[in-house]
């Protein structure tokens, strides 16, 4: 018998959630199909089902839709309806976003101890791999782009690269779910819909910003490093990540735009000074926590989200020289790749995202993303490997490897 609250009737409110109970979060995990919208943060464990309301696309900003969306809701009944899904790279481009009609919630899976079990190995597949683009044209993008660099063009943009991977059977979204989630439970996990029979999936480790009253706090993370399977080496790597004038100043770059971006809103910001480290099961990154007392309680985490986005981390600086750059090297669209994730309340609050270390599945096929940051100092073959690196969060997940 599952031990998840029960389903609710009506678009219900997003309260606190209660006190940690073994199996609640895991037992939405693993009630997650494919359609459904599963969230798993730090906060919090949401899956929604159904559809109550879809967030219409049209010539208004993003966060006005969703308010526009959110209070219809609330006057067919909602007592406090909740937004949840995701948003593209290019914010012209259609969302993915809705009210579920019905929304479980839980505590945080990291704080259920059943998320500790591991999850079931992936089944044998024989998995075709096309690298888009492959890997000598991506280092050659990048020695382009450092090269403009040298010119004083830009000082930073982020290139992706793709992973196209097939196989002769249906995907099975429910157990990649489960395996992103239990690699890095302290995460933010997120199985979303974008399309009939396409599912947005991934474990990203990047808060962009959240909103509680009027307390709001960014995460921005810029400058990684593979992890290491030797612990020696792992703390060697971590080490020198801290002390990489390269990677440190990529990142004080991305907190200078953040903390620019989110003044405005803000009565009073504290940006620490110097960064600290995060991991996950593939990567070290700097980290560095911004918080703020917000001036007014007019601005809702999705406009704080759409102020910021997208920052140096996941596009580059100047932005519109950068997207430019984007445009002209990578042979893809993003999509929802370095777009936004998240959840949002008819009060304001909420958690958004950025959707890295992802996937679209769509039946038989996976693509994979990942980027990496490339400054005056980079070098093709290390971004290249830190592309590489990425990939292995999710191809982990599938029991696939380059």
């Amino acid at each position: 018998m599952s031990t998840a609250p029960d389903v609710a009737t009506h678009v219900p409110a997003l309260a606190d959630p209660a006190h940690p109970a073994v199996g609640a979060a895991t037992a939405l995990l693993a009630d997650y199909r494919p359609g459904a919208r599963f969230l798993g943060t730090p906060t919090r464990t949401l899956l929604g089902q159904g559809a109550h309301s879809e967030v219409p696309h049209d010539e208004r900003p993003l966060a006005a839709r969703v308010a526009q969306t959110l209070g219809q809701a609330r006057a067919d009944g909602a007592e406090s309806p909740v937004v949840v899904g995701a948003v593209p790279f290019d914010q012209s481009a259609p969302a993915a976003l809705a009210v579920p009609a019905a929304l479980r919630t839980a505590p945080p899976l990291a704080a259920d101890p059943l998320i500790a079990l591991p999850a079931e190995a992936p089944a044998r597949a024989d998995w075709r791999i096309r690298q888009v683009p492959a890997p000598e044209v991506y280092g050659r993008s990048v020695a382009a782009a450092v090269d403009r660099m040298w010119r004083g063009e830009f000082s930073k943009v982020v290139l992706a690269r793709t992973l196209e991977l097939d196989c002769a059977e249906p995907l099975d979204v429910p157990a990649m779910l489960q395996r992103l989630a239990r690699r890095d439970a302290g995460g933010y996990t997120f199985a979303l819909p974008t399309g009939p029979a396409r599912t947005l999936i991934g474990a990203s480790p990047e808060l962009l910003v959240s909103r509680r009253g009027r307390r709001v706090i960014a995460n921005p993370l810029a400058g990684s490093i593979p992890r290491s399977d030797d612990l020696a080496e792992d703390v060697r790597r971590a080490a020198a990540l801290l002390q990489s004038a390269k990677d440190l100043h990529e990142h004080a770059v991305v907190v200078d735009a953040v903390h620019q971006a989110l003044a405005p809103f803000c009565a009073d910001m504290t940006v620490p000074a110097k960064p600290t480290l995060i991991r996950t099961a593939a990567m070290w990154h700097l980290s560095t926590t911004v918080t703020g007392t917000l001036a007014g309680p007019g601005a809702s985490a999705l406009e704080l989200a759409c102020a910021l986005h997208p920052t140096p981390a996941v596009c580059g600086t100047p932005t519109d020289t950068a997207r430019e750059v984007i445009r002209d090297s990578e042979p893809f669209d993003r999509g929802f790749f370095t777009g936004m994730v998240g959840w949002g309340d008819a009060a304001g609050d909420g958690e958004w995202v950025v959707t890295i270390r992802c996937a679209e599945a769509e039946r038989d096929s996976l693509r994979l993303f990942a980027g990496a940051g490339v400054v005056a100092a980079s070098e093709p073959e290390a971004e290249t490997a830190e592309t590489a690196a990425k990939f292995r969060t999710f191809l982990a997940a599938v029991g696939a490897e380059l």
